[in-house]
């Protein structure tokens, strides 16, 4: 009586375990990205829960912050023993990355489908030292945004070339009185600054290191602190860029992919539909045309305790279906993205200027260093464009306190 009693209970347990609804274990997956450009918040979350529909037993807690604090979250939570098992990290972090352990190297998870699918520029996002520390998710680099009802106002017939033809059409629309300051660009004490900077040292064929050592403060790296000088100093200048330039208050501007439909979009843009765009120029004689390297990737932390899951999210953010959906906010890594109508629908002057830009895209110092090398450019920079150091003295005092 007992014994048939207990095989009843038993039975029930056996029937209620095949009923009920979680009898999987669900794991948690915390995910650090930035609250600004390319992707927004809500379309992160929108990506984030189609994963979760598709994968039931895998939840993903999603924080933000600026870009500014991207790095610094990053690193603390790895020092806590705890935080995050995937992260966003920008092109110039995978060398401190990798130095000090915080990313997992992925190589091995990178199978001959994905080496060939994707674009070979956007692999230098997550690579150092021959291993792969991630999949590349924001392919970006800054091009030449124009307001084409400004250029015809003033008779130019087509954006510039060279940056000696963008301060010369730039001088041209100021003269005649249509702008004050015909051009934007991102020249505050902050990383962006250095982007331009990086735009334009590609364009003068300049070096920032030349066997491990600074080599900014000559040649290419001088000219083009000292052409950042003569259009600032010149009033052609404007420092504030997406909402000048959609103001109309600006002609031209240098700024990511994501600014094109933003500027575009006749709800929060006065300049909708009379936006150009183009590589950013060249140099006459060394350079056709110039870019930096401002791309991002999706990486899984060595602290995570479930990486077979992280790659899983990761892989899937990243996917070609994932991006192709979200193209008009940030191209996508694959090349056969750009064969498909969907994709280059509505963009095609973006898509034009991306095929240029992309292939020419130079990075940022690879050191593991960077953040003190940045950061001594950075007040080089605008030390140099104040007024209160010449920029021979001033790059010279930023590869002294380099670190490098």
């Amino acid at each position: 009586m007992l014994k048939s009693f207990n095989k009843t209970l038993l039975g029930a347990a056996l029937i209620g375990a095949s009923l009920a609804p979680h009898a999987f274990a669900e794991t948690t997956l915390n995910a650090l990205f930035m609250a600004q450009a390319a992707y927004s918040e809500a379309d992160v979350r929108a990506m984030t829960d189609a994963f979760a529909k598709a994968n039931p037993d895998i939840k993903v807690n999603l924080e933000f912050v600026p870009y500014e604090g991207l790095h610094d979250k990053t690193v603390l939570a790895q020092g806590s023993g705890g935080g995050y098992d995937v992260v966003l990290f920008d092109v110039i972090w995978p060398a401190e990355y990798a130095t000090n352990k915080v990313l997992v190297d992925v190589s091995s998870r990178i199978t001959d489908e994905m080496k060939k699918g994707v674009l070979p520029g956007a692999w230098t996002t997550v690579q150092y030292d021959g291993k792969y520390y991630g999949m590349p998710w924001i392919l970006d680099t800054k091009y030449l945004f124009y307001n084409k009802e400004i250029l015809e106002k003033a008779g130019i017939k087509a954006p510039p070339k060279t940056w000696d033809e963008l301060a010369e059409q730039a001088k041209t629309i100021k003269d005649k009185g249509l702008l004050a300051t015909p051009i934007a660009w991102s020249w505050s004490q902050a990383e962006a600054a250095i982007c331009d900077y990086t735009t334009l040292v590609s364009a003068y064929g300049g070096d920032f290191l030349k066997d491990g050592k600074p080599a900014f403060q000559t040649g290419g790296g001088l000219d083009a602190l000292k052409y950042m000088v003569s259009s600032y100093s010149s009033g052609l200048t404007e420092e504030d860029v997406r909402k000048v330039f959609e103001n109309g208050d600006a002609a031209f501007a240098l700024n990511w992919t994501y600014m094109y439909n933003m500027a575009n979009n006749p709800k929060d843009s006065k300049v909708a539909g009379k936006v150009g765009v183009s590589p950013a120029p060249g140099i006459a004689g060394k350079s056709e045309a110039s870019a930096v390297n401002g791309s991002m990737g999706l990486g899984i932390t060595s602290a995570s305790q479930h990486p077979d899951e992280a790659w899983k999210y990761i892989t899937f953010m990243t996917s070609q279906a994932t991006q192709n959906a979200y193209a008009k906010l940030s191209l996508p890594i694959w090349a056969s993205s750009y064969e498909d109508p969907d994709v280059t629908k509505g963009q095609e002057e973006l898509i034009s200027a991306a095929k240029i830009g992309l292939a020419a895209m130079y990075p940022r110092p690879t050191t593991p260093k960077y953040q003190e090398l940045s950061t001594a450019l950075q007040q080089a920079i605008q030390e140099a464009l104040l007024g209160q150091s010449s920029p021979e003295d001033a790059l010279k005092s930023a590869a002294d306190n380099s670190g490098l």
